[in-house]
């Protein structure tokens, strides 16, 4: 086999958690945040792409790390070294953002699915999707899994397509994406708090860790340097291909719905629908298959975090290497959270209302997960030869005081700002 084949082919091997979960982070919810954020600023805002890369990338690979080394879920290491108190308050947050996240992310794909076969109604399309979903997490094996999670990873390829379909000024895009272009303005402010908090948000950190152990165990590797570095490349690439797909959808609804006064998105088939007679058939047809690919890439990730916090906490075997009748817990808080997140779409709370509520719930627990993975991470009776380096320190504490600024501004606003 020629030697270009084998590097490429040894290549796709290495890329795996660090990819999924990164592809995961642009799921349904994350498109409407970036299309509001490109529809509202025009390109004002496609600097927070590559500022957030090293921010992202940074607290998952120490994520990746703890799990490589300690062979623990993030749950696992805290019900061990740490207080069950603080354990409890992190599912106690975690649970009901998380179970918001699943059901606006299914009306999302329902709603789209919809505008593109107008004849069969959003919420039949949002429960087969979920009935389709389920079948696939508890039926297939995790290699199997893991090799579809991949794939689907493709279907946000679709978003960088997009401007090449119209008419883009790439000399304002370079220029804005280079310079930061501040806005002192509440709505703007507002905007950059939203994209910080769909680009980290814990249930990545859950994500992460997990997946790490499960690979660790599939493939029998032993923790060394050679293998902590396959796994930053790994987790590197997912960043950037995250944050990729972040600038683009933010480059498309800047380009196209800006320009033509549509500044007003709240929901993922808001901005298709508006793509269609400004962009073309193409175009809308395209964003709004990625909205449903990345829909399913997202949802096993977010249920499969809240089934490994839970299975951790109480001891329960877990691991979607299982069978079901081998981990019925694991499987069957899976199976729940994401019917309960179906039903919220029944029950008169909006998507949007979702949103807004996991982004509260989102925004008091990050914080308090940042500085908890940064003490692991530089625990050396956990971690071992394995600590932080003093750059993963420095990002981790920006990340900190970033996301506590953002949860400041988050609940102030929410709550307090008439």
């Amino acid at each position: 086999m020629p030697d270009g084949i084998q590097h490429n082919q040894s290549f796709i091997d290495k890329i795996g958690p660090g990819l999924v979960t990164g592809a995961s982070d642009d799921d349904p919810s994350g498109i409407a945040t970036y299309s509001q954020a490109g529809a509202a600023f025009g390109f004002a805002t496609l600097w927070t792409a590559w500022f957030t890369f090293p921010l992202m990338a940074s607290m998952q690979e120490m994520c990746a790390r703890i799990g490589l080394v300690t062979s623990s879920g993030l749950t696992g290491v805290l019900k061990k070294y740490y207080s069950k108190s603080l354990l409890y308050l992190m599912i106690l947050a975690c649970f009901p953002a998380i179970t918001l996240n699943i059901g606006a992310d299914i009306a999302g794909m329902g709603a789209v699915a919809n505008l593109l076969f107008p004849e069969i109604h959003a919420g039949i399309f949002s429960a087969f999707f979920t009935v389709l979903l389920l079948l696939f997490i508890i039926y297939l094996p995790y290699r199997k899994l893991a090799r579809l999670l991949k794939w689907l990873c493709l279907a946000l390829f679709s978003y960088l397509i997009v401007p090449f379909l119209v008419g883009v000024d790439w000399l304002d895009v370079l220029e804005s994406a280079v310079f930061p272009d501040l806005q002192m303005d509440k709505s703007y402010l507002l905007i950059l708090v939203a994209v910080l908090g769909t680009t980290i948000s814990p249930y990545m950190f859950f994500w992460q860790t997990s997946m790490e152990v499960e690979e660790k165990q599939q493939r029998s590797l032993v923790v060394d340097k050679k293998m902590l570095s396959e796994m930053r490349t790994d987790v590197d690439f997912g960043m950037l291909f995250s944050c990729l797909v972040m600038f683009f959808i933010m480059l498309t609804t800047g380009a196209i719905l800006h320009p033509n006064g549509i500044t007003q998105i709240e929901t993922v088939e808001q901005a298709a629908r508006a793509l269609l007679p400004l962009a073309g058939a193409n175009a809308y047809w395209l964003f709004a298959i990625g909205i449903i690919g990345t829909g399913f890439l997202a949802i096993p990730v977010l249920a499969g975090s809240l089934s490994y916090i839970t299975s951790e906490t109480f001891g329960w075997t877990e691991g979607l290497d299982k069978k079901f009748h081998e981990a019925k817990g694991f499987y069957v808080v899976m199976i729940c959270a994401v019917f309960v997140a179906l039903l919220i779409n029944f029950i008169g709370i909006s998507p949007v209302q979702s949103l807004l509520y996991t982004a509260v719930l989102y925004g008091l627990t990050s914080p308090i997960m940042i500085v908890i993975i940064l003490h692991i991470s530089n625990n050396a009776t956990i971690m071992g030869d394995f600590t932080n380096r003093w750059y993963s320190n420095l990002l981790g504490v920006i990340t900190f005081l970033l996301m506590t600024s953002a949860a400041i501004a988050l609940i102030w606003t929410t709550f307090f700002n008439d």
